[in-house]
């Protein structure tokens, strides 16, 4: 197949040059508008549709007509006591032009005279009586995004006022991802390029990476426009297929041009090398990409919009990543032919990697002589480094990944430590029971009232439909653990008909068990995948239950140093963030389909080059030495370059963007230093030929299929 395919790309590469420029505007032309299409980031988009804070919090809007928890969240400052004469002129004032909007349902603010804020009006002022906030609810139908930024404008006049909460919050998220993009690009593509012209020694061959990582970027572009034509999609996948795209582009690139480079020591430019090339670095290429594509399908499984739609849009990224690479790229070094190593000053330009005496070669030599040793010393560093894993805390998404200077962020912050606990964030709690069970909704209510994390608890209201509405406030922050045991309380307690928890406590419990759930499914998911197809690259099944050991190790050792940094608080000023506490609950997933698969893509390229050695005759010490040297300079700089790309989003104002780029920064350095160049070689040597072993059966069924012959 590879060679009909290096042979057509051989007979008309402008041809295939034409039709990818052809493919390449139709995509910015198509696939350029999605980010104004996708789903702005709200909360919904981490939570499982089906669950029961979501369902319920539907329910309750169309009943009220109005939002269930305050949209809109006006912090109003004064230069004294609130509550005295001028204060209240002030807050006066506000009330007015957040009332006079189209989209305001109902307001709570310390001038009502009834209601929640009669009960507790202590709680809609601050400790120090010099600030108050005015909890605004919108029409259940209401723009909300529309809405913030209407009463943003109205008081923009009044000193002192800051407009915050989650209709203002999305807004910020969705901006801020933007803007993150944009300087993400403007810091990434400058040294990515920089580093190539070192890496791919020239000029001309450092533009081929950019190449294959635009059309694979635009084409995925398009791919995801057409799947949102569907299937709603969250904004936060562009971030994984602009990082994903240019480090898959990357290591594809160089695993071609390296090859091909090598054949044409031997054959010279044209189609000969290029036969070759594809039949090698090609099939290489092929089962990456696969592997890389059903890593991230295995996040198919989350319900999530979020996880889902990082998982739709790094399959996509890897698939046409690996076809630009086989196609593409190919007709565009047919092209170029010999100047492919043009604009290259003598001392970068191309040389043949010398097998048995380079550093690589040699180190590997160093670690076989001793393995069990070595084994033992790195699988216990990457443990040790894990071990920090098993005390990991979980957020969720609120306004506190915003960057200080948000104004959400600092509405938020001041209600959280100028404040006692207010109507800001309540716990909902939805009763089905008709309108003469009053008595009995009225008792449980007071029971609510007398659990540990209840600050107060309003009185029952009677909606339609037999629908009891019950709000209560907590003592804690919504996504703090004593919040959540009060929402699982609730739920356990008897009552005089069934009920449901909604808010942003209860979403948040909903989000952890509908992970938790979903979790083993995936892993389980991730290794049959992936024990497959380095099955069927290299015909044993020790090898690839090695790599799952590998990537294990790995991605604890990564995971381990984000709850040291990231949870802990440390590198706060050097990373520019503040720390939650936490790490946010979706992340680890993320990060483990990502590295896992990237993990494996390095993997693939090492066990190929050992396996064409081994299968040329050399024996199991050298096809490793072999295969170790062939790759260790091309793993090592597609590292590097890859972090680049990927790490570049710690450079995002988003915490949990920022904690993807780093620790997929980590993942990568990780398993290109530690795991490739210490852990593989030593226990390929205590393995010995076992390395390649296979029941007899699936030998055959591998034989018969030549899927593994290059």
């Amino acid at each position: 197949m590879l060679t009909r395919l290096a042979d057509r790309v051989a007979d008309r590469p402008r041809h295939v040059l034409a039709g990818a420029l052809v493919f390449l505007i139709a995509a910015v032309f198509f696939g350029t508008p999605v980010a104004g299409l996708l789903s702005a980031g709200n909360a919904d988009d981490f939570v499982d549709p089906n669950a029961e804070s979501r369902l319920t919090s539907a329910q309750l809007e169309d009943a009220l007509g109005r939002t269930l928890s305050p949209a809109v969240i006006v912090l109003v400052r004064t230069d004294g006591p609130v509550t005295g004469t001028a204060g209240r002129a002030k807050l006066r004032r506000v009330v007015e032009r957040v009332r006079d909007d189209r989209a305001v349902a109902e307001l709570t603010s310390m001038l009502d005279a009834g209601a929640r804020a009669a009960d507790r009006p202590s709680a809609l002022v601050s400790r120090d009586r010099r600030a108050t906030y005015v909890a605004t609810y919108l029409r259940a139908d209401a723009d909300e995004g529309a809405a913030g930024e209407r009463i943003t404008e109205a008081l923009s006049d009044i000193d002192g006022v800051v407009v915050g909460g989650y209709a203002v919050a999305v807004p910020e998220v969705s901006d801020q991802v933007s803007e993150d993009l944009a300087k993400a690009e403007m810091l990434a593509f400058p040294l990515l390029f920089l580093l190539s012209l070192i890496i791919f020694r020239g000029a001309v061959a450092a533009l081929l990476p950019l190449f294959v990582g635009l059309l694979t970027i635009m084409g995925t572009f398009l791919g995801l426009r057409l799947v949102n034509e569907g299937v709603l999609l969250s904004i936060f996948a562009l971030n994984l297929t602009i990082g994903l795209g240019l480090g898959l582009a990357i290591d594809y690139s160089l695993f071609v041009l390296s090859r091909y480079r090598e054949e044409m020591e031997r054959l010279g430019a044209g189609r000969e090398a290029l036969v070759r090339t594809l039949q090698t670095a090609g099939r290489t290429v092929i089962f990456s990409s696969l592997t890389v594509a059903a890593a991230m399908l295995s996040l198919l499984v989350f319900p999530a919009r979020f996880l889902y739609s990082m998982g739709i849009a790094g399959a996509i990224t890897a698939v046409l990543a690996g076809v630009v690479a086989l196609v593409a790229l190919p007709a565009l070094l047919i092209v170029l032919g010999e100047r492919v190593n043009a604009l290259a000053p003598s001392r970068l330009r191309h040389r043949e990697v010398v097998t048995e005496r380079g550093f690589f070669y040699r180190l590997s030599r160093l670690v076989m002589r001793r393995p069990g040793t070595i084994a033992v010393l790195t699988a216990a560093i990457l443990i040790a480094a894990g071990l920090p894993f098993l005390r990991i805390e979980f957020t969720g998404v609120d306004a506190s990944v915003l960057p200080d200077s948000s104004k959400s962020k600092v509405v938020d912050t001041t209600l959280r430590t100028e404040f006692p606990p207010g109507p800001t964030s309540p716990v909902h709690v939805a009763i089905t029971a008709p309108r003469s069970s009053g008595p009995a909704v009225r008792a449980f209510a007071r029971r609510v009232a007398r659990l540990d994390g209840a600050a107060s608890v309003d009185a029952p209201q009677y909606i339609e439909r037999s629908t009891w509405l019950v709000q209560v406030t907590p003592r804690a922050p919504a996504l703090d653990d004593r919040t959540r045991g009060l929402v699982e309380t609730v739920r356990e307690l008897d009552s005089p008909g069934p009920v449901a928890v909604a808010g942003e406590s209860a979403r948040f419990v909903d989000q952890l068990s509908s992970f938790g759930g979903r979790l083993v499914p995936a892993l389980v998911l991730l290794a049959i995948t992936t024990l497959l197809i380095l099955f069927a690259m290299t015909g044993s099944v020790v090898l690839p239950l090695k790599a799952l050991v590998m990537n294990v190790l790995g991605l604890s050792a990564t995971f381990g140093l984000l709850v040291l940094v990231f949870q802990d608080g440390r590198l706060e000023g050097l990373l520019d963030y503040t720390s939650q506490g936490a790490l946010e609950v979706t992340q680890p997933i993320v990060l483990m389909a990502i590295a896992f698969g990237l993990s494996t893509d390095y993997g693939v390229f090492l066990l190929t080059r050992i396996k064409e050695a081994r299968d040329n005759g050399a024996t199991n010490d050298e096809a490793v030495a072999v295969g170790l040297q062939r790759t260790g300079r091309i793993v090592t700089a597609a590292a590097l370059l890859l972090c680049i790309a990927l790490g570049s989003f710690a450079t995002s104002d988003i915490v949990f963007v920022k904690q993807v780029g780093i620790g997929t920064a980590l993942a990568v350095l990780i398993d290109a230093t530690i795991v490739r160049a210490l852990l593989v070689p030593s226990l390929m040597k205590l393995l010995g030929e076992r390395n390649w072993w296979a029941p007899g059966p699936l030998r055959r069924l591998h034989d018969r299929l030549r899927i593994g012959e290059a």
